[in-house]
Formats: structure tokens, C-alpha cells, sequence
């Protein structure tokens, strides 16, 4: 993948991400404030990560085909690094966003719901990144979003038309190029799940235990290989 640009062209205008990539990189950005205790992830946890369906737009349903392939696509951009040594007894990723766009945590904090939920209203996001970081005001929220979208390196969000009926604008993430707003309103016709907004406290406990069983299954993962040499022996 050839990621040169010109000089006054950012790296995702060139190269935007794809859907999963986008997700995936959402993801490492989420969990490394969410669940400390297990970041960096392993492949399996990303995974559970990307298709748990707590706090995301769309749902997915990706295999390790597909998660695999983004995290190589995102390790070629620079966005992900692979730890793979004597104390991490299974692979494991981590994002490193930082290096490729320097934001502030707050700026990270947008980006990361935005690349998980897709457009959102300030006042979305002041509620969303609560478990991110915290925003003392919408006031707080229109200043990241402006840092992000005034970037010298380029734009990492942009204002999209205000629906009719809405009395905020939305902003996007521009990591995975313009955004084409084809999304209609919700209607009656509409399946209930994709309406329904839980309370935060349920929204709060799901992502809970879903972090668990990413804990569990990364467990699982790094006994693996006692569990093998253990056959050998036994056979």
C-alpha cells in the first residue's frame, strides 16, 4: 500500500479507512480508557470488541479474517503496533494514533465515538464520552470538535447538513473520507433494536461484562500454549 502524499494532503485523504478498519481502530482507542487492565488486546479480544453491541453504529458481525486484515492494514498506516515477546504469551495490538495525528485526550475522546457511532450531535457526544473523558460543558465539546476540525495537518471532523427536524448539526470523522450522509430517520417500520437507546447504566454493565469475557477469552488464549506442551508430554 503506498501511503506517500503531497505535502499539504493528509495521510486518510489519500488513503481514507475502510468500515473495519475503522472500527477496529475505534475500538483500541475505547479500550485502552475502558478497560486498562486488558490493553493492549488480543486478536480474539478486538474481535468481541468490534462486534459487541453496546455503544456502536452499525452493528457488525466480523470474523478473524476480516479483523486480521484491518489490524495489517493499520500496522502498514503507522496506527497500530503488534507486541508479540517472551512476557505477552499471545500477540497482542495497540493503537498509536498519537503519533500519526497528535490530538489532545478530549480530541481523542470525540474520535473515538464518532469512528464507533458514526455522525453525532455535540450533544451526543457530551453524553457519549462521558466514560472517555469528561466534559464539563457543550461548551467543552464545540472547542474539540473545532481543534479537530482545524487541524494543520488537515480536518479529522467535518459539519454535515442539519436534518430536517433537528436542531443541531452533526460532525463526522473524516478518517474514512467524506461522508455521505444516505441515512434516513428512523421509522415505525424500523426494528425495534435500532431505536431503542438504553439507559446509560445498562449501557454501562453490558460493556462491562463484554470486557469481561474479552478478559476471560484472552486468558484462555495465554494458556494455550502450556495447555499444548502438556499433550505433548501426556501423548
Amino acid at each position: 500500500m503506498n501511503l506517500s502524499t503531497s505535502a499539504d494532503q493528509p495521510p486518510h485523504t489519500a488513503n481514507p479507512l475502510d468500515p473495519v478498519e475503522a472500527r477496529v481502530l475505534g475500538v483500541l482507542l475505547e479500550k485502552e480508557v475502558t478497560t486498562p487492565d486488558t490493553y493492549p488486546l488480543s486478536l480474539n479480544a478486538v474481535i468481541l470488541a468490534c462486534n459487541q453491541k453496546s455503544n456502536r453504529h452499525p452493528l457488525m458481525e466480523l470474523a478473524e479474517p476480516e479483523v486480521g486484515a484491518a489490524l495489517d492494514a493499520l500496522r502498514r498506516r503507522h496506527l497500530v503496533v503488534l507486541f508479540a515477546g517472551a512476557e505477552a504469551r499471545v500477540p497482542k495490538f495497540r493503537h498509536t494514533l498519537e503519533k500519526v495525528y497528535p490530538v489532545e485526550s478530549a480530541d481523542q475522546a470525540i474520535l473515538c465515538e464518532l469512528l464507533l457511532r458514526g455522525p453525532q450531535t455535540p450533544g451526543e457526544l457530551r453524553h457519549r464520552c462521558e466514560r472517555l473523558h469528561p466534559f464539563d460543558s457543550l461548551d467543552a465539546i464545540h472547542e474539540a470538535i473545532d481543534r479537530l476540525a482545524n487541524r494543520a495537518g488537515g480536518p479529522l471532523v467535518a459539519r454535515l447538513e442539519r436534518r430536517p427536524g433537528q436542531k443541531e448539526a452533526r460532525f463526522a470523522q473524516t478518517l474514512t473520507g467524506p461522508h455521505v450522509d444516505s441515512e434516513e430517520p428512523a421509522t415505525a417500520t424500523t426494528p425495534l433494536k435500532a431505536v431503542l437507546a438504553l439507559p446509560p447504566e445498562v449501557e454501562a454493565r453490558l460493556a462491562s461484562l463484554e470486557a469481561e469475557v474479552a478478559a476471560l477469552r484472552s486468558r484462555l488464549d495465554a494458556i494455550e500454549p502450556s495447555l499444548e506442551k502438556i499433550r505433548d508430554l501426556l501423548e
